[in-house]
């Protein structure tokens, strides 16, 4: 692979180089065909894989998919194994259905009650949340589809979650928000990490140099790629030179035009781009390796799985002494969607 990667990238223009850097759609990379270098499919999760039936649409409906316990549910088993086994069903079905890389998990930590995505995060509890985090990615991947951990980083809100500026100091952000994601990547070696929306201590996370260079590489030597969060960019040379390897969705003329003017002007080193580069196609070439779209899983097996991990994940809880305020009078009302459906 390391040949065919450094051939890639003597034959590529810049122009190639620059699109590269940006999907060529919301759901897939950019293709070469004259270099023989096909596109990689991404899906959304990632409790599920949600890959849409139209992969050059931003909106669409999705291939039926098993819905699995959610992060939430899955931190109350405190079972690694488990999720391994969860993980290793998730890739079948993105081996079946046509998905390189499986947009998850989720494993910011849980701050506040308002957080709208609290459902997909693991834990209040770094350490909790890195080795549940690990042990998914580990069985995803140890069947050749990859993953993308997420929201890289201190995205522990959804209110104003596209400009908020967390402010954190270093110790802070050591010990709470970022341990998980530590464990997790140094110990499952994720294929790519996703940046978050947010701001941290002033800098946008796409374009956060300190947390995609300083921190994922320098301290903890990472070597996968980075991709944004859907949107997130601001400064498409910025996030190049912070460590954003990749900007989605796509596709977007321009921001592959800035990077090139960047790099005709003087403004971005071309080794820069060619580093970005070269992790975009080690990721991309071992997608490749597992054939992907021809295969079929077992519905009815996944959905049996489903079923008892979430029999694993249900705390009992055991009203001693009547610490609850709950007796046989009582009712309790169950609202929403989620009511009747």
């Amino acid at each position: 692979m390391l040949d065919r990667v450094k051939q890639l990238l003597s034959e590529l223009t810049l122009e190639e180089k620059a699109g590269l850097l940006t999907g060529a759609s919301p759901w897939r990379t950019l293709n070469v065909d004259r270099l023989g270098l096909e596109s990689m499919v991404v899906s959304d999760g990632p409790h599920g894989v949600r890959l849409s039936t139209e992969i050059d649409s931003m909106i669409t409906k999705s291939h039926p998919a098993t819905c699995f316990p959610v992060a939430a549910a899955l931190a109350a088993s405190w079972d690694p194994a488990l999720l391994d086994e969860m993980g290793k069903a998730l890739a079948d079905e993105a081996i079946a259905l046509g998905s390189d890389i499986l947009l998850g998990p989720g494993m910011n930590i849980k701050r506040s009650p308002l957080c709208g995505r609290n459902f997909e995060y693991f834990s209040e509890d770094p350490v909790l949340a890195g080795e549940m985090a690990a042990a998914l990615v580990t069985g995803m991947q140890s069947k050749g589809v990859g993953t993308s951990v997420k929201h890289f980083a201190v995205n522990n809100q959804e209110t104003r979650r596209f400009s908020v500026n967390a402010i954190v100091d270093e110790r802070t952000l050591h010990e709470i928000y970022l341990e998980g994601f530590r464990i997790a990547i140094t110990k499952s070696k994720p294929w790519t990490v996703m940046c978050a929306y947010n701001s941290v201590n002033g800098d946008f996370c796409a374009e956060n140099h300190y947390l995609l260079t300083e921190v994922l590489r320098d301290q903890w030597g990472y070597e996968g790629f980075v991709m944004s969060d859907w949107g997130a960019v601001h400064d498409r040379v910025e996030g190049v030179k912070a460590g954003l390897e990749l900007e989605m969705p796509g596709p977007s003329p321009h921001r592959t035009q800035a990077v090139i003017d960047a790099v005709n002007n003087g403004e971005l080193d071309m080794a820069v781009v060619d580093e970005a580069v070269r992790r975009l196609l080690n990721i991309i070439l071992k997608a490749q390796e597992t054939p992907k779209g021809n295969a079929q899983f077992d519905v009815d097996a996944h959905h049996a799985l489903a079923r008892k991990i979430a029999a694993d994940c249900a705390v009992l809880l055991k009203n001693a002494d009547g610490l609850l305020p709950l007796s046989g009078d009582e009712h309790v009302a169950v609202i929403g969607s989620a009511a009747t459906k």
